[in-house]
C-alpha cells in the first residue's frame, strides 16, 4: 500500500486548526484523526517521533450512526444529533491541543446513506471539521497503513480484516513486497456487528439463527476467497491472519483475563483460533445483562459483541490458519501516519512502511 487513498488528496481532508501560539522548534506538531464509523466517532491525537508516532490524547463514543439505515436507506435524526455531539467534543479536544492539522473520514454508514452530503455539510457547518466519506478500498488502504507493522512479515500472504459497525473489511496482502505491505486485493462484505445485531432477535447466540448467520459470511467470503487460492495458500501453512475491530479487542481482553480493557496489552497478541472458540462460548454464556456489566464491554456493546463474534467465527471457518494476531489500531492511525509522511516526518515513513510504533504516552 503507498501514498494517498487512490484519487484523493490528503488537503482536502484537512481542517485547520484555529490560530495558536508559537511552537518552540524543540516541540513536535499534534496531529488528529477522526473515524466516524457506523457504530462509533473515534478521535485520536499524536505527534510524530523517531519510531512513528506517540499518541497524546484520544476520544471514543458509541453514537450508532447507522440505527435504521438498513430500513431507512437515510441517517436518522436522533443518530444525527448523537454523532455532532461527538464530533463537536473532537473539534474542542483538538482545538484545545492546537493540532496541526485534522483528517476526518466516514466510512460504511455514509457511503450508505441517501442524505450523506446533507450531514457532512452540516458537520463542516456546525463543528468546523471537514469530513469526507469514503470508499469501501479507502478503508482498506488506511486500516493497513494504521495496523500494518505487526503483520508476521514471515509469512507470504496475510488475511486482514476489520469487523465494522456496517460492514466487514477484507484484505488479501503481501506483506513484504516491494517497501510496505501491498495490498493484492479486498472486498467488502455488507455485513457488520450493527446490521447483523439488528436482524437479531435479542441475543444472537441464544437465538436459533447464529450458525445461519455464520454459513452467510462464509458464503459471502467465498467468491473472493477462489478467486486467489486463499484456501490452498492456507492449507499450505503460508498465510497469517490480523484482525481489527471492537470484537477482536475485546476477545483479547478476554483471553488475558483482564477486568479492565488496556490497550497496551491487548494490542499485537496472538490468540490460537481454539482459544477463540472458548472466549465467543463464554461470551454468549454470560447473557446480556453480564456482558453490559463487565467494563470490557459495557452497555452500549453488550447487544453487539456476540454479533461481532459470529462475524469472527465465520472468518475463521473460512480460513483456519490456527491463530489471529489482535490489533488495536487501524484508520486513525493509518491517518495520521499518512499526515505526517506527507508533511516530511521521516519516521512516519518508515513506520508505513512496516516499523514499529512508539507506544502511548501515559
Amino acid at each position: 500500500m503507498g501514498g494517498e487513498p487512490a484519487g484523493r488528496d490528503a488537503e482536502r481532508r484537512d481542517s485547520r486548526a484555529p490560530a495558536r501560539p508559537a511552537m518552540r522548534r524543540t516541540e513536535r506538531p499534534v496531529y488528529g484523526a477522526i473515524d466516524l464509523g457506523t457504530h462509533n466517532c473515534r478521535m485520536l491525537m499524536a505527534t510524530p517521533t523517531d519510531g512513528g508516532l506517540r499518541v497524546v490524547g484520544s476520544f471514543s463514543r458509541i453514537v450508532r450512526l447507522g440505527e435504521d439505515l438498513a430500513a431507512t436507506g437515510r441517517l436518522a435524526e436522533e443518530a444525527i444529533a448523537r454523532a455532532l455531539d461527538a464530533l463537536r467534543v473532537c473539534a474542542r479536544k483538538m482545538r484545545n491541543a492546537g493540532a496541526r492539522r485534522v483528517q476526518g473520514v466516514a466510512t460504511e454508514a455514509c457511503r450508505r446513506a441517501e442524505n450523506c452530503e446533507e450531514f457532512l455539510e452540516s458537520v463542516h457547518r456546525r463543528t468546523g471539521l471537514r469530513l469526507e466519506a469514503i470508499s469501501d478500498r479507502e478503508e482498506a488502504e488506511l486500516t493497513l497503513a494504521g495496523c500494518g507493522p505487526l503483520l508476521d512479515t514471515s509469512r507470504r500472504r496475510a488475511i486482514v480484516f476489520d469487523i465494522g459497525g456496517g460492514s466487514t473489511e477484507i484484505m488479501w496482502i503481501a506483506p513484504q513486497e516491494g517497501d510496505r505491505p501491498t495490498i493484492i486485493d479486498s472486498t467488502s462484505i455488507p455485513v457488520g456487528v450493527v446490521t447483523l445485531a439488528e436482524n437479531c432477535a435479542g441475543d444472537a447466540r441464544a437465538t436459533a439463527h447464529y450458525s445461519r448467520y455464520i454459513a452467510g459470511v462464509e458464503s459471502d467470503l467465498g467468491a473472493f476467497c477462489a478467486r486467489y487460492g486463499i484456501a490452498d495458500a492456507v492449507a499450505n501453512e503460508h498465510v497469517g491472519m490480523l484482525g481489527t475491530s471492537g470484537t477482536v479487542t475485546t476477545l483479547g481482553a478476554f483471553h488475558l483475563g483482564l477486568g479492565r480493557y488496556d490497550r497496551s496489552r491487548v494490542n499485537g497478541i496472538d490468540v490460537a483460533f481454539d482459544r477463540i472458540r472458548a472466549l465467543t462460548t463464554e461470551l454468549a454464556a454470560m447473557g446480556l445483562a453480564a456482558r453490559a456489566a463487565h467494563p470490557c464491554i459495557g452497555r452500549q456493546r453488550a447487544d453487539l459483541v456476540v454479533a461481532g463474534c459470529a462475524i469472527l467465527e465465520a472468518i475463521c471457518g473460512r480460513w483456519p490458519v490456527g491463530s489471529l494476531r489482535v490489533a488495536d489500531r487501524g484508520i486513525r492511525e493509518g491517518l495520521l501516519l499518512r499526515m505526517m509522511d506527507h508533511d516530511g516526518f521521516a519516521s512516519s515513513r518508515r513506520a508505513l512502511n512496516g516499523g514499529t510504533l512508539a507506544p502511548p504516552s501515559g
